[in-house]
């Protein structure tokens, strides 16, 4: 009798679970949060364990979610935990008759003898908070799907967004002994010793660049960074070029600045080298047709793939991602840029807080697929007002938008080039006109500096130093663009190329 009347004063503080089945409790487990209670209050050492799995609101009954909040509390003021300090604690935040008075909480800690499977207990607790949080969730998202006047797409992005941070909420990853990880580390090593480019990481063809990265390293986010017009696109993309096609590893680009058609175009006139406005008018030489006839052939069948969604949200991205790597065996993913991307369904309190978003979950999902990802990003003014050489060189505080940016990524590199400044010559006199410098302003797991490299602005592409002889025609490298040409001129044409003069009637997509 006399606990039906302290049941009966027991403030109402739970959280509307919706149901979608009349009839149907919600998921929960009274009896594992009476256990897990009663030894939070038994053992000193026993909030430790499960800190990180439970909140206050993984518990379903409201006046245990009052009691584990009070012993959190305490803990967090490292003051020990007990039935007195907890009746105390609770009684000094008003809520102690609400969370079933001195007596019910007293009888939690009589319920259980040690504190030996709490942590199984507490994760069990936390599988049931998880699924109440997907029924709740599942029913708004049927209930709006329901509303004729709700927009489908905007609510499967706000849908998307939902699920993902209550993902992120709920999903930990456990750690790890340390010798599993000596032994990858090691393999590694010996991979990367038995190469005899030294490369450890995804080479990009530019010699300077890898000399100093390794090239690029699975897992990390690397960006990009420039004012506009200073060739951030032609940049990757003479990049993908070299990788797809010298190097044959599969290359994942997302385009939110440009249509698909556009980025090939970019990449014809890298790989045909003629100029874009000629490929925009479609007014072409005799020697640009035969160079087009020639050259187009060596981007069929690249392992190039191109997406071209606009406004791209960072959980489209994930989605897609999975599926490029797990599909076509993807090995390097580029982003044409950052700030275009949006995290739709999650509300922010500035953009700068959703940028930040965006580079963390793009950090997590380099870590997740384990291959390096590629965002290109935008510099604020501040390179513009600054005077002279050196001042025009960019800086990582001119990162535009936010500084999670700086802190998230891997490697943060930036274009410069100094004929855009019209700066010709440097202070020895030697002449900066066609270079580029790659600036390599923080490696988190190696050295700085700065690779040079020509840019070729006729054909808007970047190349290595040693791949123009002065006073001659530009000389290509070796590749497999050259072996193909090779065989071709043997009888071996490659399989999916046509004769694009002969054979190829329809208007060209130019």
């Amino acid at each position: 009798m006399e606990k039906q009347k302290r049941k009966s004063s027991v403030k109402v503080v739970e959280k509307t679970v919706v149901a979608p089945d009349v009839g149907k409790l919600p998921p929960q487990a009274r009896e594992l949060e009476e256990a897990v209670l009663g030894a939070l209050m038994l053992e000193k050492d026993a909030y430790s364990i499960v800190s990180e799995i439970l909140k206050p609101e993984s518990f379903y009954d409201p006046t245990h979610q009052l009691i584990y909040g009070a012993i959190q509390g305490l803990a967090m003021q490292q003051k020990p935990v007990d039935v007195l300090t907890v009746v105390e604690e609770l009684k000094r935040q008003g809520e102690l008759e609400a969370a079933g008075g001195p007596v019910y909480v007293a009888e939690l800690s009589e319920k259980v003898a040690s504190a030996a499977h709490i942590e199984y207990h507490a994760r069990i607790i936390a599988q049931k908070y998880l699924a109440r949080e997907l029924i709740s969730f599942s029913s708004e998202v049927s209930q709006h799907a329901f509303d004729e006047t709700v927009d489908v797409d905007d609510l499967m992005q706000e849908t998307e967004g939902r699920l993902f941070e209550i993902s992120q909420r709920n999903v930990k990853k456990d750690v790890i002994q340390i010798n599993p990880v000596i032994r990858e580390a090691m393999n590694n090593i010996q991979l990367a010793a038995n190469r005899k480019d030294g490369m450890s990481g995804l080479p990009t063809g530019f010699k300077e660049l890898d000399k100093m990265t390794s090239g690029w390293q699975n897992s990390d986010l690397i960006i990009i960074a420039a004012r506009p017009a200073m060739g951030k696109t032609a940049f990757v993309l003479s990049m993908a070029k070299n990788v797809a096609l010298d190097f044959e590893q599969p290359v994942g680009i997302f385009s939110l600045e440009m249509s698909n058609v556009q980025l090939v175009n970019r990449l014809i006139v890298n790989v045909c080298q003629i100029k874009g406005e000629s490929i925009k008018s479609g007014r072409l030489s005799d020697d640009e047709w035969e160079r087009l006839d020639k050259n187009h052939k060596f981007l069929y069948n690249a392992p190039i793939y191109i997406d071209d969604t606009p406004s791209l949200s960072v959980f489209e991205l994930r989605t897609k991602a999975r599926r490029l790597v797990r599909e076509h065996g993807v090995r390097i993913l580029i982003i044409d840029y950052l700030q275009l991307m949006n995290a739709s369904g999650m509300s922010f309190g500035s953009r700068e807080q959703e940028v930040s978003m965006i580079s963390r979950s793009l950090k997590g999902l380099a870590k997740e697929l384990n291959i390096p990802i590629i965002a290109l990003s935008q510099l604020n003014r501040g390179v513009e007002n600054r005077q002279g050489t050196e001042g025009k060189r960019p800086q990582l505080a001119d990162l535009r938008e936010s500084g999670a940016i700086e802190q998230d990524a891997d490697i943060v590199c930036f274009i410069h080039r100094p004929e855009y400044y019209r700066i010709t010559e440097d202070e020895r006199g030697n002449s900066l006109v066609g270079i580029a410098e790659i600036i390599v302003a923080k490696h988190r797991n190696g050295p700085t500096g700065i690779a040079s490299m020509r840019f070729d602005n006729e054909y808007a592409r970047f190349k290595n130093l040693d791949d123009y002889a002065v006073g001659q025609k530009y000389v290509e490298r070796p590749s497999r663009m050259n072996s193909h040409a090779k065989n071709a001129s043997q009888g071996n044409e490659v399989d999916s190329a046509v004769d694009f003069l002969s054979q190829n009637k329809e208007p060209l997509p130019f």
